[in-house]
């Protein structure tokens, strides 16, 4: 079968490697219907070491499952799913807690070596606690949105949760990415007041505005942080949602938050610590991580199927498998939010 494979930065290769297989009995196998690129993917292909072996890439996918081990008993073949980026078991104390992203025996798709979503298929371990069965049937039209239940909306969604979003709130939102654009239609959906965007681009401060967002900083740095306090009467948002992963994005965050505020952080972290002084100073809650996707699929699920929300509307670039390489580029270099991999013909 054909899968993309990332050898070093810059590097990306659609291959052939071997057919998705069934290894233990609580394994399915699952056809890809449709894939992406994560803003998270840009991180390894800006800065990858070269590796011989290559890492298979992609955590985003919906589905047909083609094969299910001996004890799979609640996912069936023939099955749409929905395939959150975190596989777990959905048996151990934190998958009962809901953050899946814990589980004593889960992963990630797509790294340390594990299989990755931009491909034909791949192998689901645990395919009852990670996998999420949806009717077949549902229009096509829908077909961007569920994928964002993958990771995206889910993602933006766990910043606001991490971040106390409340009715009547104010709200920063940090990065106008896929993330933080899914943020802005979280933060409304939870009622806040006031939704500030941090970004820069037009065509995603247009649909960020479209999403929800009230204002719309493009500065950054100082400036930025002195615009913000300016539409909130000197006092800071509420909550920030630091969708980014810098040293500067956290640094923003905390600048901008209010006293007693609080930041959901689910930019993939590539700073080495959380600021002391200023966070303790402040009393500001600081929270997040990778969000347990899985979790938030029932209560996000009838909003996207009764079209409240449209968190698909990110993806504004569709390719085939075998462009998945353009797909990298195009994003690297901001000419897409979010590039969709249509991986089959339907």
């Amino acid at each position: 079968m054909r899968a993309a494979v990332m050898y070093s930065a810059g590097d990306v290769r659609v291959v052939d490697v071997p057919d998705a297989t069934l290894v233990e009995p609580t394994d399915a196998v699952v056809r890809v219907t449709r894939a992406c690129i994560c803003g998270s993917d840009l991180w390894p292909y800006r800065d990858m070491a070269p590796d011989a072996a290559g890492q298979s890439m992609g955590h985003e996918a919906i589905g047909v499952v083609e094969a299910v081990g001996r004890e799979v008993s609640r996912v069936r073949v023939g099955d749409t799913v929905i395939m959150p980026f975190a596989y777990s078991d959905g048996r151990c104390d934190f998958c009962h807690e809901g953050l899946q992203t814990a589980c004593i025996h889960g992963g990630f798709f797509g790294w340390g070596g594990f299989n990755g979503a931009q491909a034909e298929a791949l192998r689901i371990p645990f395919a009852d606690g990670t996998l999420y069965p949806f009717n077949r049937s549902t229009d096509s039209s829908h077909w961007a949105s569920l994928l964002s239940l993958s990771d995206v909306m889910g993602t933006g969604h766990h910043a606001a949760r991490s971040a106390r979003v409340r009715a009547g709130h104010s709200v920063a939102v940090i990065g106008d990415g896929a993330v933080g654009l899914c943020g802005v239609i979280a933060a409304k959906r939870l009622g806040a007041e006031q939704i500030i965007l941090l970004g820069r681009h037009p065509d995603r401060v247009a649909l960020g505005r479209d999403f929800g967002a009230t204002d719309v900083v493009g500065e950054r740095g100082d400036e930025a942080v002195e615009n913000i306090r300016a539409l909130t009467r000197g006092q800071g948002v509420h909550s920030v949602l630091e969708c980014v992963g810098s040293d500067a994005s956290l640094a923003n965050a905390v600048a901008i938050a209010r006293p007693g505020g609080a930041i959901g952080r689910v930019g993939v972290p590539h700073y080495e610590g959380i600021p002391a002084g200023p966070t303790f100073f402040k009393n500001l809650v600081v929270a997040g991580g990778p969000a347990p996707v899985r979790a938030y699929i029932d209560e996000l699920l009838p909003d996207v199927l009764e079209g409240r929300i449209q968190p698909g509307r990110v993806f504004d670039r569709t390719i085939g498998l075998e462009e998945t390489p353009d797909g990298y580029r195009a994003m690297d270099t901001r000419e897409a939010i979010k590039v969709m991999i249509r991986t089959t013909a339907s």
